[in-house]
């Protein structure tokens, strides 16, 4: 089976093409701040990208000849985890997606891409808006404000079948808490292959990040927003992109940080480790959700690479459950993986509604 993969993120478009799990291409195309101006909207950048996938197939020498595109999921409404075709009904929810991201694109660049093919399907896998959550999960103080969950999905589900292949068990099997360290933070709870509770990890719960805040005192928020000293889209900014770390310290760069720390920087020791703390806080509130019977711990993203916040956070937890450390994130990998299993009609293929 040959697969093409599509993920489109808001500074790059990667691509790779697989034969069966072998990689044949991996390339990560780079856009610059100048390139991606010219477009007012994310979704005008659709034919540039999809042409650059073209060129750089072209480039490559790779033939134009696919069993099955994949992209990366887009911000659509909520849906179980699973591979989806892509249809008009999904097509039509992206183009009126209530948030934007590059990763919209993904989908509608996988089945313009397909429809140049006979006989090539056009699939996403697990995106960001997964929810499988527990009803109970739903349910927050205020009726107006109902729990949702945005995260890494993607990731968080390849590294748990993962997992399972290595304990020569099924996903289905399992019990687990998932934490995926990078720009920002998900902790999932995978109940035997669902993800019954994960928070928003992209606009405000959980711990705070390199670049999102996580959960905030609600007053002292509402008191900001009524001050006068922000435009509503400068506040979003304060909660996704300029918080967490690159609030406190100026950047996002972890190793950076660390290094910081070790020349005696305590203001950077500080925060971090309460980064840290807040990190294995919210694990162990996941923990009761499972009521502690947990058959693992998955630590994975880019910061799992960090000896320093991997090592202290496994202080802090390791009483819980077994941790497994699977650092970065392999998404063309998952989404070429997922492709192929539904060919092989090992996953079964989700009808979008």
């Amino acid at each position: 089976m040959k697969i093409l993969a599509i993920n489109p993120g808001s500074t790059s478009t990667k691509i790779a093409v697989y034969e069966d799990e072998t990689p044949i291409l991996v390339r990560n195309i780079r856009h610059t701040v100048e390139e991606l101006s010219v477009y007012p909207q994310v979704i005008d950048q659709f034919e540039f990208r999809k042409n650059l996938v073209l060129q750089e197939l072209k480039t490559n020498g790779i033939p134009f000849s696919f069993d099955a595109i994949i992209g990366r999921g887009g911000l659509v409404k909520p849906i179980p985890g699973g591979v989806y075709e892509v249809n008009d009904a999904m097509k039509h929810d992206t183009l009126h997606a209530m948030r934007t991201h590059a990763c919209n694109l993904g989908g509608l660049i996988a089945d313009e891409l397909s429809s140049y093919l006979p006989d090539c399907r056009a699939f996403i896998a697990d995106p960001g808006v997964v929810d499988e959550l527990e009803d109970v999960a739903r349910i927050t103080g205020s009726p107006l404000m109902p729990r949702i969950t945005i995260w890494h999905a993607l990731n968080q589900k390849a590294i748990a079948r993962r997992f399972a292949k290595e304990q020569q068990t099924h996903y289905e099997n399992l019990d687990l808490i998932i934490c995926h360290l990078g720009g920002g933070i998900s902790i999932a709870v995978h109940h035997h292959g669902r993800a019954i509770d994960a928070n928003n990890a992209l606009d405000g719960e959980g711990p705070f990040s390199p670049e999102r805040a996580g959960t905030l005192p609600a007053g002292q928020l509402i008191d900001l927003c009524f001050s006068g000293q922000f435009t509503k889209d400068e506040l979003k900014k304060r909660i996704s992109g300029r918080a967490g770390l690159t609030a406190h310290l100026g950047t996002t760069d972890v190793a950076a940080i660390i290094d910081s720390i070790e020349k005696g920087d305590k203001k950077a020791e500080l925060v971090i480790d309460a980064m840290i703390y807040n990190i294995a806080k919210a694990i162990g509130a996941a923990s009761t959700v499972l009521c502690g019977k947990i058959d693992a711990i998955l630590l994975t993203g880019g910061i799992a690479y960090s000896d320093y916040v991997v090592s202290r956070l496994i202080k802090r937890i390791a009483f819980l459950a077994p941790i497994h450390i699977y650092p970065g994130e392999d998404e063309m990998e998952a989404l070429a993986s997922n492709a192929l299993s539904a060919l092989k009609d090992e996953l079964p293929i989700q009808v979008y509604k």
